[in-house]
């Protein structure tokens, strides 16, 4: 192990021994909780969390902004995912590396819910109304030697039946990338930054701030690469207990009470993902989230919940990406990402 990551590893573990110490949950305690959401199909392939593993997608600057690396120069990324019932997500990223200010990273994303039917206390209909969520994100990394750091601002809008919300947020994350190993390490701070305006009649309220470690590793001589990454390190218990679940009647007539193991506090932390490399216009990609699978499955099973299964496919100078998602026993999210380096093209323009 060399010297920088030994560095690296002793700032990173006195504040992961911190941040786990805290005892907490994070359902239903902050806003604009649609920037957890991962915009992309390879951030979805990987289980939405990734922070480490760098690539030729501007799209993962969501992940990590320090991820913004010299592959992903010049290329433009458009992606959709379609989530359950009529709720559809559109964004496009762009990258583009300056001599002095570093490389910078631009994009846009927005989410609609649907139309909604709308009715007045009587109970007469009223037409419909929309509820959508966007926001704006500049981004900029710097990298020196094996060590990139990087830093995202981001603006998000949120608005129900012409009822908005604004907040401004910031994520910074560092990135530790092997000089001759395909090896990486990413920590990233997401998140951080104030409701300015609450919606009209509500209170301001906490952003969903996560705190995200993670590293991918390629074995040398074996075409797959491998991702595990840590999510929501500023609290250790994430697990929430259904109170009408907590003490029920089984059909037998036996009591059942639902607890809390270590075990499971601890796993619902980690999200793991595998790419096959079939060749540089071919990857295959699985991973499983197991916070979202113990989240969202019934009390009956699971189904696919916690899985996503991915595929790139190059084809000259395109690439294409697709993504399926499991979130619930009812359906799946599909993500699709088409990618090319625009900064060619007027290249050629020009000569």
């Amino acid at each position: 192990m060399i010297r920088p990551l030994r560095r690296v590893l002793a700032l990173v573990v006195p504040a992961l021994a911190a941040t786990l110490s805290a005892q907490a949950q994070i359902g239903g305690q902050t806003v604009f909780t649609s920037l957890a959401l991962p915009p992309t199909a390879r951030l979805a392939a990987l289980g939405g969390a990734v922070v480490s593993g760098p690539s030729n997608d501007p799209g993962m600057l969501y992940g990590n902004p320090a991820l913004l690396n010299a592959d992903s120069d010049g290329r433009l990324a458009l992606s959709y995912g379609d989530y359950l019932a009529d709720i559809r997500q559109s964004t496009a990223v762009y990258s583009r590396n300056t001599e002095k200010l570093g490389r910078w990273g631009f994009g846009l994303s927005y989410l609609n819910y649907g139309d909604f039917d709308q009715y007045d206390p009587a109970g007469n209909a009223l037409g419909t109304f929309s509820v959508n969520d966007y926001h704006l994100t500049v981004a900029n990394a710097h990298t020196r030697g094996p060590i990139t750091l990087g830093w995202a601002a981001r603006f998000a809008v949120a608005g129900i039946a012409g009822n908005h919300s604004t907040a401004v947020l910031a994520d910074v994350g560092g990135l530790f990338k092997h000089p001759t190993q395909d090896f990486s390490v990413g920590l990233a701070v997401k998140n951080l930054g104030y409701q300015v305006k609450p919606f009209d009649g509500a209170e301001r309220e906490p952003l969903p701030l996560d705190v995200q470690l993670g590293l991918t590793v390629k074995p040398e001589h074996m075409p797959l690469r491998f991702t595990i990454t840590a999510h929501h390190l500023t609290d250790f218990d994430i697990v929430y207990l259904d109170t009408a679940q907590v003490n029920r009647n089984t059909l037998d007539g036996q009591q059942k009470t639902a607890k809390k193991s270590t075990g499971d506090k601890i796993a619902r932390h980690f999200t793991v993902g595998g790419e096959l490399l079939l060749g540089k216009g071919l990857n295959v990609r699985v991973s499983y989230n197991h916070l979202r699978r113990r989240e969202l499955r019934l009390d009956n099973t699971s189904g696919g919940a916690g899985l996503a299964f991915g595929v790139l496919l190059k084809v000259s100078k395109y690439q294409f990406e697709y993504t399926r998602a499991y979130y619930h026993v009812s359906g799946a999210t599909n993500y699709l990402t088409l990618a090319r380096n625009i900064d060619e093209l007027f290249t050629k323009k020009e000569k």
